[in-house]
Order: structure tokens, then sequence, then C-alpha cells
């Protein structure tokens, strides 16, 4: 089969990657001649664990074709995926101004046999409907084509495995010649099928990223119990999770979530929400308790730390990404020098993006015991393994004073004291 995605970050080039893996021949369409050069040479732009090795193979192969022009892939392709970014305005609504853009170009070159228009963009309730619309007016009369929305639900950090091995392929679609074309293309791939209505299937992925970003909260929360009243954050939720109603995923307390999916994704629904005249006090709690967890974390550590230098291990927002995209440490990274903090950061793979926003404000090390030396305190807010399996005897040698502030919870205290470090962790 032949397929065009067009965008090629996160969900875009991986999605392309795995599908040209089985065979087909996928053309990636983007607007930027510097990054489709890149991705010419196998260079995937992003940092994801195997994908640079998927896409050279692929490229090698030439079924992975990218290209900045619309005509020759949408002519030929049986499959159009929609795959661009759609982040939050200022009123939380989600900006589908890009997906707009790219539909008008390719109404303009649909063939006259059958396109689906599969849209793995997460866009709002009713978009799709307004997508057909567009196409409509835009194209040649003789073309013909369908509409689908198609979600993606990868993680970053295992997208490639999540799309190859997803839990549920969702399909959403009023065509069954759509619906069956998404099948065939889908069936080396694992997961239950779920074919709905093209609004259920745009609600899947709010609702979905939605309850994620509220068990976080709720294990902040909780976390905030603790830590008034003595208990330990990890027995209590430890137990909760192992209520199979209820399971251990996602229940971690922490310095709240980020990315590019959470936080827009709940500004999004209490957008669309307030539009529809919904109660939408449940997750605007969600996000309320996500920027107090922030905030807790940060007044801990102006009240209690030795000094003034601070170490901070771990910049993107969750490991194995080098995405920075609403990460906490942006917001604490700012919040320390507007409180007088001098900065020495370390994240293996995110430091080049954290440079380009704080460029020389901070300081920037090659190693996490470069990062703590001379320091008097050492904040974690991503929980990398390098950081689980270091030598924290060296680390103690190497900071002014052993303070420790852990955001992520990734050492024991009863351990942390007995090395003789002040230890402070969330929600105990």
């Amino acid at each position: 089969m032949t397929i065009t995605i067009i965008g090629h970050g996160y969900v875009g080039l991986v999605t392309a990657c795995v599908f040209a893996d089985f065979g087909n021949k996928v053309w990636v369409i983007g607007h930027t001649k510097e990054k489709i050069d890149k991705l010419k040479k196998g260079n995937p732009i992003i940092y994801e664990p195997g994908l640079k090795e998927l896409l050279q193979k692929n490229l090698k192969t030439k079924r992975l074709l990218f290209t900045l022009q619309y005509d020759h892939a949408i002519k030929e392709s049986e499959i159009v995926f929609i795959a661009v970014g759609t982040p939050s305005k200022e009123n939380g609504e989600a900006d589908l101004s890009t997906v707009y853009d790219v539909v008008r170009n390719i109404a303009r070159f649909l063939k006259k046999d059958l396109t689906v228009i599969a849209c793995k963009s997460t866009v709002t309730v009713g978009t799709n409907l307004k997508i057909e619309t567009i196409i409509k007016k835009h194209k040649n009369k003789e073309a013909k084509f369908v509409i689908a929305s198609v979600p993606e639900f990868l993680r970053e950090g295992t997208a490639v495995n999540d799309t190859l091995n997803p839990d549920r392929v969702v399909i959403g679609s009023e065509s069954k010649k759509a619906i069956n074309l998404l099948l065939k293309l889908h069936q080396p791939i694992n997961g239950k099928r779920v074919i709905v209505n093209l609004a259920s299937a745009e609600l899947i992925k709010y609702a979905s990223n939605c309850l994620l970003a509220t068990k976080i909260s709720f294990a902040n929360f909780i976390s905030f119990y603790c830590q008034k009243t003595g208990a330990n954050v990890n027995h209590v939720l430890e137990a909760v999770g192992l209520d199979k109603r209820i399971g251990k995923n996602f229940l971690s307390p922490g310095v709240g979530y980020g990315g590019s999916c959470l936080p827009k994704d709940v500004r999004a629904l209490i957008n669309i929400g307030d539009r529809l005249k919904i109660n939408t006090n449940l997750i605007k709690a969600v996000e309320e308790i996500n920027l107090e967890a922030k905030n807790n974390f940060l007044k801990t550590i102006i009240k209690y730390a030795a000094g003034k230098n601070l170490a901070i291990w771990g910049l993107s927002f969750k490991p194995e990404t080098d995405d920075i995209r609403e990460a906490p440490s942006l917001h604490l990274i700012q919040k320390f020098l507007d409180n007088g903090f001098t900065i020495k950061v370390y994240d293996p793979v995110a430091q080049n993006n954290i440079k380009r926003i704080f460029k020389e404000m901070i300081n920037y090390a090659q190693t996490p015991y470069q990062t703590v030396k001379n320091a008097d305190a050492l904040v974690i807010i991503c929980e990398w393994n390098e950081f689980k399996e270091i030598d924290l005897k060296k680390v103690k040698k190497l900071m002014s004073k052993p303070y420790i502030f852990d955001g992520r919870n990734i050492y024991q205290p009863e351990e942390m004291e007995k090395l003789g470090f002040k230890y402070f962790s969330i929600g105990k």
C-alpha cells in the first residue's frame, strides 16, 4: 500500500517508519527544508529509542520518502494521515490552524480514485466534519475521498513499541470502505480494534489523556495529605494501586505532569466543556493540583536549601525523551532564577533543548558528577535510570552541602539518611 503522513514529529515520524517497515511505501510531507534534508540523511531530529535505526533501515529500502511537496505523494496514496501539532491557545482551546492549512493542500491534489483522509492529530469533536467541508470546497469535482479519525496513543520514550503493540487501534468513520482499508493497513499491528463514529474517536483521545492526568494529580493530592500527617505516600498509593479496579500506573507523586499531550489536552477539554456549558470543575482541579505540586516543591527548596548553588538532574518531561514541552523543569528553573539561585543542570539528551531557552542564564554539565560539584543542593526533576544507579557516596563528597530534593522519589529516605544526606522527597 502507498500512504502519506503529513507531519514528522513523534507521532508522524514513528508511524511512518513502522508502516514502511511493514513493506508499505510511505511519503512523509514536512514544511521545513532543513528538517526534511536531515530526515533524508537518516537524522530523526528527535530522540526516541530505536527510531534512528528504523529510519535508516527504511531509507535504504527506499520505502520511506521525505518531501516538501504534496502533489506526487497525495496522488499516489490510498490513505493520507494528518499528524501535525494542535498546541494550546492562550484560552486553552486547541489551535487547529495547521490542521486546516494541511487539509486545503491535500484537497488540491486528490485523485479520481477514492482516498481515505485519516486524522491522527488530537482534535476537538466536530473537527473531522469541518475537514470534510473544507476538502469538498477545495477539491476537484472528480476527486473522491472519505474521512476517518485514527487517534494515536503512543508514549514518548516507548513510541516505537507502542505503535507496534498498542492496547487498542481506534478507527472512527462513517465509511465502511475507510474502515476496511485502515483495518488492512493495521493488520500487522497488535491491539484490540475499536470501531466507532467520528465524534467518539475524537473524544476517546481527550478522555484517555485527561484520566491519566487525573491519576497523576490524585497521587499528588494524596501526597499533600501525607506530607502533613506523617504518612508515606509510596506505601499509601502502592496499596491503593493493588486494587485491580484502580491499577498502579500513573499513581506516582512528583512535580507534576508535562509533555506535549496531557497539559494541552486537559486545557482543551476544559475549553470544550465550558463552551458546551458542562461543569468542568473536576478537570480544572486536575490542572490546579498539577501547578500546586510544582509550587510546593519549589517552596520546600527555597525554605530548606543550604545555599544558592543548585544542581539539577533531569530536564525532559519524562525519561527516554528529549522533549521539554511543558516540562516541570521549565517552570522550576525560571522560578529558581527569579529567587536568585545559581543553577547547573544535566540531562542525558534534553540539554540542548533547554539551552535554546535559557542560554547563558544557567550552567551546563556533561555528567551528573560535574553537576553536583560544589553544589549546596541537588534537585531531581526527571527520573532517568542513570540517577537511580549513581554512586551516592561520590555525590556526597563532591557536594558543598549534602542536601537532596527528590521530585520523583527515586531513593529510599532511610538509605539516604544512613549516607548522611538531608533528603527531601514528595509526600514523606
